[in-house]
């Protein structure tokens, strides 16, 4: 390998640690919108069952009411009944007190409904607000991990991004431009790709037999035919040649 390529491979490492990071940044405000909005849902979900309880619990009020009015005019009506001086007088008090009283049995029946309908939407808010100040707490403990994420991504930037300027400026300027330029092409993807048993690793194109010797002699700084990547290879090393360039230590 080339000096030329193991300054752009470092390049690339530290470009691919950056975008990374990056995206962890980016990914991080939206994760916590995700969760604001079904916090968001599961509120508005609660306020409408509360809005239902209250509804009912003002229809069965106003029905009390109606009540004790009606049994207020049914003691006047009946009242009013032992002074009638005929029959058509009475039983027109009759007919009023019979009215007033089917009123009654009436408003007596719909609050028994309104009773049973309550006791779930009571239940349902209970749990829901149970669930709701959990889930809140679930929410800001997650905020203050993305935030302490995000201030250590945003450190590691800083650091990654001081040690790419300074990688850049240690390059040759054609060698650098050749770089964005490939860089580019592959939307930030891999500019640099290894050679293995005379392929490119990214594209998978094989090589021309020339162009893949004059690669293994690693004297200069070569691209793919095929998909214009830095090309670089790494020779095989044998297992006897690791132990004897392994120093050996004394018994």
């Amino acid at each position: 390998m080339t000096a030329e390529i193991e300054l752009v491979t470092r390049l690339q490492n530290l470009d691919s640690q950056i975008t990374e990071l990056e995206k962890e940044v980016a990914a991080l405000p939206r994760h916590i919108a995700q969760i604001e909005k079904a916090l968001d849902t599961h509120n508005r979900r609660l306020e409408a069952d509360r809005a239902a309880l209250t509804a009912n619990q003002k229809e069965r009020r106003r029905l009390e009411d109606d009540i004790k009015g009606h049994e207020q005019k049914i003691s006047k009506l009946k009242d009013q009944m032992l002074q009638a001086k005929t029959n058509e007088q009475y039983r027109a008090f009759q007919n009023e007190i019979d009215f007033a009283a089917r009123e009654v049995r009436k408003a007596e029946d719909r609050i028994l409904d309104l009773m049973g309908e309550s006791e779930p939407l009571d239940a349902a808010v209970k749990k829901s607000e149970a669930e709701l100040k959990q889930e809140r707490e679930q929410v800001e403990a997650e905020k203050r991990r993305a935030r302490e994420r995000t201030a250590a991504d945003e450190q590691q930037l800083a650091k990654l991004r001081a040690e790419r300027a300074e990688a850049t400026g240690n390059m040759d300027k054609r060698l650098l431009r050749d770089y964005e330029r490939i860089r580019r092409k592959w939307h930030g993807g891999a500019a640099v790709a290894e050679a293995v048993e005379g392929h490119c690793s990214a594209c998978q194109i094989a090589m021309r037999p020339q162009f893949w010797q004059d690669l293994r002699r690693g004297d200069q700084v070569m691209f793919c035919e095929s998909c214009g990547r830095f090309l670089f290879y790494n020779p095989p090393v044998s297992f006897e040649h690791e132990l004897a360039t392994t120093p050996q230590q004394s018994a």
